[in-house]
């Protein structure tokens, strides 16, 4: 496929070597690397699974929403902290698809580029799973995803986030904070439903406007303060009830949804976010077990603000949580 703003995958994975027989070997020596602009992905034969790992090498958008760039290198990133990562499946295909890349403001640019590479990912039968980049990877990918859907599935968004993003493009264009709002009117313009659900909300991060907005849109949250044990029971049936009526479920996890100590590697910190605990994995997993996700990403992993590689640790327990339980389904 021919394809603008794309970067095949950089040098081969490196990492630690315990053997070559199939119970020693990590993540750098299983996964394939595929330059999908010559080559395309490798057939999948029947009964295998497969998931396409794309990065998506941009911060334009947080630049354009005042935010602290650098979450360009947050694919790179981490890619490094999954190398190591131990083989706990069989028989499944784990590829490395490179990277769109975000050249100067050209963001929209990336952006169609991007949702053509979904969409051809989809094709092949792969899971996409992206690495941010700023949250306007978002936009991005659920626009691929509707490409390969059509209009006939309801796709349901779920956002792991602390903002809304529902912000209006200003005269700078589109931006990090502005994706879920252009997915509802994208959503009104084709006549169907705006399905969101925005999990790990923020009072003191989100404006009495844009809280407006999202009752204004039908859009549903669990704010922050509900991610206490206690509460357990109602957030999972929430996001249960969420996923039993959709088809397909867009996921996607803003890295500054965690607390600070957690993921200091964001362009906004949140001093009492969510904890990555028993809890939230609880609910994450819930979605990735559901049996109906289309495509997922972790954005604004930002590398220069990031301490002992917190954050891109995390961002990559999440990808291993993400193709252990997409394999196991």
């Amino acid at each position: 496929m021919t394809l603008v703003c794309y970067q095949p995958p950089a040098a081969p994975w490196e990492g630690r070597m315990d053997g070559d027989d199939p119970a020693s070997l990590r993540w750098h020596q299983y996964i394939r690397r595929a330059d999908i602009s010559r080559e395309g992905l490798p057939v999948l034969q029947q009964g295998r699974k497969g998931i396409a790992l794309l990065g998506f090498a941009s911060d334009e958008g947080v630049r354009r929403n005042k935010g602290r760039t650098g979450a360009a290198a947050g694919p790179a990133a981490i890619r490094k902290m999954c190398a190591n990562f131990p083989i706990h499946f069989d028989d499944h295909i784990l590829v490395d698809a490179g990277d769109i890349v975000c050249d100067g403001n050209q963001l929209e640019m990336a952006q169609e580029a991007l949702s053509a590479t979904v969409n051809y990912i989809l094709k092949e039968g792969y899971l996409p799973v992206l690495a941010g980049g700023g949250h306007e990877i978002a936009y991005a990918h659920e626009r691929g995803i509707r490409r390969f859907t059509g209009t006939t599935q309801q796709l349901g968004i779920i956002n792991f986030d602390a903002h809304f993003d529902l912000r209006e493009p200003d005269a700078n264009g589109p931006s990090s904070g502005t994706g879920f709002f252009q997915m509802a009117q994208d959503r009104a313009a084709e006549n169907m439903p705006f399905h969101y659900l925005a999990l790990g909300i923020q009072q003191n991060s989100n404006t009495r406007k844009l809280f407006q907005t999202a009752d204004t849109l039908g859009a549903e949250y669990l704010q922050a303060s509900l991610f206490q044990l206690k509460y357990r029971d109602q957030l999972l049936g929430a996001i249960q009830a969420f996923i039993k009526r959709t088809d397909k479920i867009y996921l996607t996890t803003c890295m500054d949804v965690f607390a600070s100590p957690y993921a200091p590697g964001v362009s906004a910190t949140a001093y009492n976010g969510l904890v990555p605990d028993a809890l939230f994995l609880d609910c994450y997993r819930t979605v990735l077990r559901s049996g109906k996700l289309a495509g997922t990403d972790i954005a604004e992993v930002n590398p220069s603000l990031d301490q002992d590689n917190r954050t891109a640790k995390l961002a990559a327990s999440l990808v291993y949580e993400i193709v252990m339980n997409y394999f196991a389904v």
